[in-house]
């Protein structure tokens, strides 16, 4: 039998438990680990039921069941992931573009790893431009860093993101609501107004945001053309 690489196991047990979750498992599955990420990007997933419920529009129910379970689900991926790789996974994220059938799940490790990628994008003009877009829709974030995970994938994360109104909505208990519209919101505006093909000399396929409204910050990647 041959020894699968632990990138490749993370990648086949992740198609699995998705599998026995929602009945039918990705058409693709590949797991990227670059300085302290573990990114597993998710092509062709949707279930029978799903795809039923987005063509009578209830993408929002759609989103909702998704999110609870992949949610229960992370936990369990993450304790493989500490004793595969011997790292804690201090955070993680997720999101999904239903249009696209794709999904990413981004997993902070506690320990810079040995694989690290070097990008010859003008790393600047992109955090300007993720500062430019991200003022549209609420401020410009007091810090962003960037992280290419491979040619193909750019993570961002962005701190201190949130304006008063969305800090008082989180209090007052309206946190999937927020989610929900600023993942609807954020992603049309980075869409449909950011120059990116011209930063990264390549189309642009999926852009994926999450936040952890609790340290308000947000996770962003950008998934490019190979």
């Amino acid at each position: 039998m041959i020894e699968l690489k632990k990138e490749e196991y993370i990648s086949s047990y992740i198609s699995k438990l998705l599998r026995k979750n929602f009945g039918r498992g990705p058409r693709n599955c590949h797991t990227t680990v670059t300085s302290n990420y573990l990114v597993t990007y998710v092509g062709g997933f949707l279930s029978p039921m799903e795809d039923i419920m987005l063509q009578h529009g209830q993408n929002k129910y759609v989103d909702h069941a998704r999110n609870v379970i992949i949610t229960h689900l992370l936990d369990e991926i993450k304790g493989v992931i500490q004793i595969t790789f011997d790292f804690e996974v201090e955070e993680y994220y997720h999101d999904w573009d239903l249009p696209n059938n794709s999904g990413i799940l981004i997993f902070v490790l506690d320990t810079e790893t040995d694989q690290k990628i070097k990008s010859d994008i003008d790393i600047q003009r992109l955090e300007l431009e993720v500062g430019r877009i991200s003022l549209l829709v609420e401020k410009v974030p007091d810090k962003i860093n960037i992280c290419p995970i491979s040619p193909t994938i750019f993570l961002i994360e962005r701190k201190g993101i949130l304006i008063q109104i969305e800090k008082a909505l989180i209090d007052k208990g309206f946190e999937n609501e927020l989610k929900y519209t600023k993942d609807e919101l954020e992603k049309g505006y980075f869409h449909r107004y950011g120059r990116f093909e011209d930063i990264f000399h390549k189309p642009v396929r999926d852009i994926f945001i999450d936040w952890n409204f609790k340290e308000d910050k947000s996770i962003m990647a950008f998934i490019l053309n190979s």
